[in-house]
């Protein structure tokens, strides 16, 4: 069954697509970089499930909650408060384990919940409850190791979508009309991307209080022009093949003639670029949370470790984190550009 459903899965692609699947997955690094980096963002996608401050099930009185997805009173279970259950009291988990029991994440600590137990000042250093320590204000490192790299990582990619279609759009227009539309455009092109981006968005970051969605829009707005020269070269080239003079010969369209018959081939030169965007993209807002303009105070990111190792140079296990992680999680994305890259490359021969 399982060989079948292989043969059937098989059967959709054509054979130059199993050729660059071939190739991919001949190219060790990228391949698995490529299984690295979705297990890693398969356990990003879980982290609440993974790191929490709220139990995955409790069992009170032969009854079964779940505090990880709703809000439950003191009061189910025996308490005095009708305010939301703190299962970290030391008399409500009596109250609990009396009558039942709980079942923690693997990770008893949200992205901002403090650990006042700590058996030294914060930063403490890593323990058996805290595996990689905690930061200057007693959270722990790893749950907000894992809801950073969440963030970082849906960040990435949403700005990374958003930018190529805007810039597959614009490259486009410009090659296929060509003339005056082609001129005008690509020279506001030229002004556009060689504006200084990170001290723009410094200072608009500075005037208003930014998000994650400002950010996202606000740097969609200079990450577009990474793909025109690609997509409008591969456009000019491809208005003049045969197959498309015939079409509008024939009265078809030009957004027909753009989407249908030239787009498949300018796809092929900007799929290898995709995730090189997905770099500069986790890059640049790394930078900001280092800097103090990205996210929000208290948010969980990356840039927002290293900036905690730079001012606790006593604490080296918070640079160790925020460095390695920044390094895997670049390095990995990298290296399955390149992968991909080789793989659309007709000259690499395996």
């Amino acid at each position: 069954m399982i060989l079948l459903l292989r043969h059937l899965f098989c059967l959709k692609f054509s054979p130059l697509t199993k050729l660059r699947i071939k190739r991919f997955t001949q190219n060790r690094r990228g391949f698995y970089s490529l299984w690295i980096f979705l297990s890693l963002f398969g356990i990003c996608c879980f982290a609440d499930f993974i790191a929490n401050d709220q139990p995955l099930l409790v069992s009170y009185k032969n009854q079964l909650y779940f505090p990880i997805l709703q809000n439950y009173p003191e009061t189910t279970f025996g308490g005095e408060f009708d305010t939301t259950t703190n299962y970290k009291d030391p008399f409500v988990r009596k109250l609990i384990e009396d009558n039942g029991f709980m079942i923690w994440p693997l990770i008893p600590y949200g992205y901002d919940t403090i650990n006042y137990d700590l058996p030294s000042p914060a930063p403490s250093p890593p323990s058996l409850e805290n595996i990689l320590g905690t930061d200057d204000q007693g959270r722990d490192l790893s749950a907000r190791l894992i809801y950073g790299f969440r963030i970082s990582l849906f960040f990435g990619l949403c700005l990374t979508l958003a930018s190529a279609v805007l810039g597959i759009m614009m490259g486009g227009i410009q090659g296929y009309f060509g003339g005056r539309v082609d001129i005008i455009t690509q020279r506001f092109v030229e002004i556009w991307s060689g504006l200084p981006i990170l001290y723009l968005l410094i200072i608009l970051s500075s005037l208003v209080d930014p998000n994650f969605w400002w950010l996202l829009g606000l740097m969609m707005f200079f990450k577009w022009t990474t793909l025109v020269g690609v997509v409008r070269a591969e456009f000019l080239r491809g208005r003049n093949f045969d197959y498309v003079r015939a079409a509008r010969a024939l009265g078809v369209p030009s957004f027909l003639i753009m989407f249908r018959h030239i787009l498949p081939n300018a796809m092929v030169a900007s799929l290898t670029y995709l995730p090189f965007i997905l770099n500069a993209s986790i890059a640049t807002l790394t930078s900001l949370d280092f800097l103090g303009f990205g996210l929000p105070p208290g948010s969980p990111s990356l840039g927002e470790i290293l900036s905690q190792g730079k001012n606790n140079l006593h604490a080296p296990w918070l640079g160790v984190t925020g460095f390695l992680s920044v390094s895997i999680l670049l390095g990995l994305v990298t290296f399955i550009g390149e992968g991909v890259r080789d793989a659309f490359d007709p000259r690499k021969v395996f």
